[in-house]
């Protein structure tokens, strides 16, 4: 079979929102080439060291690179890809040059192309994440390793705002907490949150094939009976009350359920919030804030930011 590449140059920011729309639109494979990439340290926890041809990559800004069947319907699902992306910009989202290439590629070069950007990765003290083809020692006795198989649909989990969401869970999750994953992808912060001792995780995602791929991961990371994973649109109709609400998705998105997420947090409990931009990130705090959260802490990876708020204890 033939394939088209689609090569969309554009921001770090507009990453997540342009993914998903490729997935909507039929897009199978995802390749990410940040020029940042070219200037980042590149060491393993084996202190191997990955070379980077420069010749691949943007002089700025990211390649988002994806990958559909070429039939008849080609036309019209670019052009309705295209339109969905410029779209991004009445939600303030910074689109960068947003030039848009096509070309023709065989089957067995996007099947595997993809895989050598996945590398085993220490995201956290604790947590390491691993593709399921790719052999790791833990290194530390405690070190905990979750096997990602991301089926060219979602990220390989090591992206800033994933780190960030980890590095909260290990901080604020405690043993038999019950955890609502909101917009859960891959798995991966609900599978991080199990293996960390949460009595029970819900992972809810609107899109069926997330569902479908956190069940899977959950099953290859021996917790399945720790995960619950439904299609659901953000919070709504959920009535489990939590001790931690996770979250790793668009500012814009967040601030919609702000209120829904009080209403399901018990007193005392926490909600991590990340995919934010230094832009938003007083945007969502404010929103947090008027809600009556209280903001206990901020991280910043690169230029994403995750906020920690914690609901007030009634006693």
């Amino acid at each position: 079979m033939k394939w088209s590449e689609l090569c969309i140059h554009t921001t770090n920011e507009a990453i997540e929102p342009i993914s998903n729309i490729l997935h909507e639109n039929g897009a199978s494979g995802l390749v990410i080439e940040d020029a940042m990439d070219l200037v980042r340290e590149h060491t393993s926890t084996f202190g191997e060291v990955y070379e980077l041809d420069p010749e691949q990559y943007p002089d700025e800004g990211v390649y988002i690179k994806a990958y559909l069947p070429i039939n008849s319907f080609l036309g019209e699902t670019v052009e309705e890809i295209k339109q969905a992306i410029n779209n991004l910009m009445l939600y303030d989202i910074d689109l960068g040059r947003n030039q848009i290439t096509l070309s023709e590629v065989h089957e067995e070069e996007w099947a595997t192309a993809w895989k050598k950007y996945y590398k085993p990765v220490k995201i956290s003290k604790k947590i390491t994440i691993k593709p399921t083809w790719e052999a790791y020692q833990p290194v530390d006795t405690d070190e905990m390793i979750i096997e990602l198989d991301p089926g060219m649909a979602f990220g390989t989990g090591t992206h800033p705002t994933t780190v960030l969401s980890i590095q909260a869970l290990e901080q604020f999750l405690k043993e038999n907490d019950t955890v609502i994953d909101v917009g859960s992808g891959s798995g991966v912060l609900s599978i991080t949150a199990a293996l960390l001792g949460a009595n029970h995780v819900y992972a809810y995602d609107l899109d069926d094939v997330a569902v479908n791929s956190t069940v899977l991961n959950a099953k290859v990371n021996n917790v399945e009976m720790k995960i619950t994973a439904k299609q659901k649109n953000l919070l709504d109709h959920v009535t489990v009350e939590a001790d931690l609400i996770v979250s790793n998705i668009l500012a814009e998105i967040i601030v919609r359920f702000v209120e829904k997420a009080w209403s399901q947090l018990k007193p005392g409990g926490h909600f991590i919030t990340s995919g934010i931009t230094q832009a938003k990130k007083q945007f969502v705090k404010q929103h947090l804030e008027q809600q009556g959260f209280e903001i206990i802490q901020s991280n910043e990876l690169e230029d994403w930011v995750s906020l920690v708020a914690r609901k007030p204890s009634y006693e």
